[in-house]
């Protein structure tokens, strides 16, 4: 990629850095997008339930047995107020401060990468503009309005790259299997009876028999599950109560379970709800208690995960290639694009090289600053995967 088109790929980065919006619902981010696409020669379609891009581009050097491949970008941003002090900050109340104004632009550069090459390309490529992976689904909308089969035939290897703010700027990671965690919910509600503050004997208190139960939840993941296969519960939520001197007749808490298996995720959401109503019973009081699954585990296919590994080392060499010896506790919704067809998800380190490391803020703060210098590199990498997966195809097929 030459230093110009790189400059356009900043350009346009910073564009849409300035215009955040958040959830399914973003048309200024798309209209950017759609402008940034205009003059490839490429199949567009836009969402009906988001406004979403599927952009397919058509290789010429297909063969008997056309493949392709999906490369995905994610679009919406954060409901912050950003304090970086960039001189191309957002000012609306929102702000990319997960990055996914580099992904944008980052495929925006591949998608013009391939298409200079696709009288080489030995078949398809879908490329993703997704709205709503902040805790919207957005991923799932995109497949069941047929992203995955935009181009006929379903990918064969599906490809993710997401920026992070802390890290070394230019530093590929990745790992075969659990890559990051799911994402599950668990709303109790805790049925007692009120009383007199001073007369607990004659009331059921559901604040203590909550805390009990939150308690408990912890020495259960802890005492009941393979530390090396492991559980994070947090409770993020706990209401009850009016006054100080006050048992009320209820309290309910929010707990976020993050776990890497599916194995695991499914003795979760049937052990823990029978051991809340346990305890409560146990103290004479009634609970409900509601396992609500959000987003599964991002799970790499192995060989996609090391073809993925590779095709970093080879562009950039091994200095710039780290393989993760554990997931990432956070979650992600590519995870369902990973359900449904095989590939691999990693990321990018884009941590400022004006700053001192230790001034480093993570992604989701409202002073995350990233290296957008790596966009050209971003770029390279997603094109070379599709191309590379796509050659491997035409042999397999030969």
């Amino acid at each position: 990629m030459s230093e110009e088109d790189g400059a356009d790929l900043v350009a346009l980065r910073r564009e849409l850095h300035q215009v955040p919006e958040t959830g399914l619902d973003l048309p200024k981010t798309q209209g950017l997008i759609l402008e940034a696409l205009r003059g490839l020669d490429l199949d567009v379609t836009t969402g009906t339930r988001t406004t979403s891009v599927t952009a397919v581009l058509r290789g010429e050097n297909p063969g008997d047995a056309p493949a392709c491949v999906l490369l995905r970008g994610d679009m919406d941003a954060l409901p912050l107020s950003e304090s970086t002090g960039l001189s191309f900050a957002s000012r609306n109340g929102s702000m990319h401060a997960c990055g996914h104004d580099l992904h944008m632009a980052g495929l925006v550069g591949a998608a013009r990468l391939l298409h200079a090459r696709r009288a080489q390309l030995q078949g398809d490529v879908i490329f993703m503009f997704q709205p709503g992976e902040e805790g919207f689904n957005g991923a799932q909308v995109m497949i069941e309005e047929g992203v995955l089969d935009a181009a006929g035939p379903r990918p064969s290897g599906a490809y993710g790259l997401h920026v992070v703010s802390d890290s070394v700027a230019g530093v590929f990671t990745n790992r075969p299997g659990p890559y990051m965690a799911a994402f599950d919910r668990l709303d109790v509600v805790i049925n007692g009876r009120g009383g007199h503050g001073a007369r607990p004997f004659q009331a059921l208190d559901p604040i203590q028999a909550g805390a009990e139960i939150i308690g408990a939840l912890q020495t259960y993941i802890t005492r009941r599950f393979d530390v090396f296969d492991p559980v994070i519960l947090t409770v993020g939520e706990f209401h009850g109560g009016t006054a100080p001197n006050v048992i009320p007749d209820s309290a309910y808490f929010r707990a976020g379970i993050r776990c890497f298996t599916p194995e695991v995720e499914d003795r979760l959401e049937r052990e823990l709800p029978e051991l809340v109503t346990g305890i409560a019973q146990a103290h004479g009081l009634t609970a409900e208690a509601e396992f609500r699954r959000t987003l599964p585990a991002t799970i790499n296919d192995a060989e996609h995960a090391e073809f993925w590994a590779s095709t970093a080392q080879d562009l950039f060499g091994g200095s710039r290639f780290e393989t993760l010896l554990n997931p990432k506790a956070g979650s992600e919704d590519f995870s369902r694009v990973l359900q449904e067809v095989p590939g691999s998800y990693g990321h990018l380190g884009a941590g400022s090289r004006d700053m001192d490391p230790a001034d480093w803020a993570p992604i989701h703060s409202a002073r995350a600053v990233f290296e957008d210098s790596v966009l050209p590199d971003h770029a390279l990498f997603l094109a070379t995967l599709a191309e590379r997966r796509l050659r491997l195809a035409a042999a397999a097929s030969a």
